[in-house]
């Protein structure tokens, strides 16, 4: 029986607003579309294509979330750990290695029994499983973002998704910060 791989990474974490997601998932590498690769390097409309290939095909997929009030409690790196986490448990089917985007390891996860835990820096870019996983969590982000567009339509949500563009400066400069903004986080 082939290993069951999982490939994490998380969206957001230089952003000024809104919340921290990572996904996790497991897929079998045949069922890979041919063109994913890190999501910072598709076009949305090819993100939105991979993503729903990607979430029919998963043998097994999650995600997890940290808040913009967790962000600002606990810091964004540990906030981006839990909610690696947090996609990790969510998982219907426990992996035998886990990939994770980054320098880190979110702590716990090499406590799982049987788990072999490895990050890799630039894995979204370098390890398929991990960009599939870099996909789903920037879409499912981009998503919660558009949400927040409705709620907060000043902020220019719907173009940036609460990355620090000059556009999103100027709008801070101009309202001050929603209650979704990351109080700890300078512009």
């Amino acid at each position: 029986m082939p290993l069951k791989i999982c490939g994490i990474d998380e969206a957001g974490r230089g952003c000024l607003a809104g919340p921290v997601v990572s996904a996790a998932i497991i897929i079998d590498k045949d069922k890979i579309p041919s063109g994913v690769k890190d999501s910072k390097r598709l076009t949305e409309a090819r993100r939105n294509e991979y993503y729903k290939i990607l979430i029919s095909e998963a043998v097994s997929y999650s995600v997890g979330i940290a808040s913009h009030v967790e962000i600002d409690k606990i810091n964004i790196l540990r906030a981006a750990m839990l909610s690696m986490q947090r996609a990790f448990d969510g998982l219907s089917v426990k992996p035998d290695i886990a990939i994770i985007d980054g320098p880190t390891i979110p702590e716990g996860l090499n406590d799982v029994f049987g788990l072999k835990a490895i990050s890799v820096i630039k894995g979204d870019d370098r390890v398929r499983v991990v960009s599939c996983a870099s996909v789903i969590a920037k879409v499912y982000r981009d998503e919660i973002m558009l949400l927040l567009d409705e709620k907060y339509p000043r902020y220019g949500f719907k173009k940036h998704k609460g990355y620090a563009t000059l556009e999103h400066k100027k709008n801070l400069m101009k309202y001050g910060l929603s209650e979704i903004h990351r109080k700890t986080f300078k512009f």
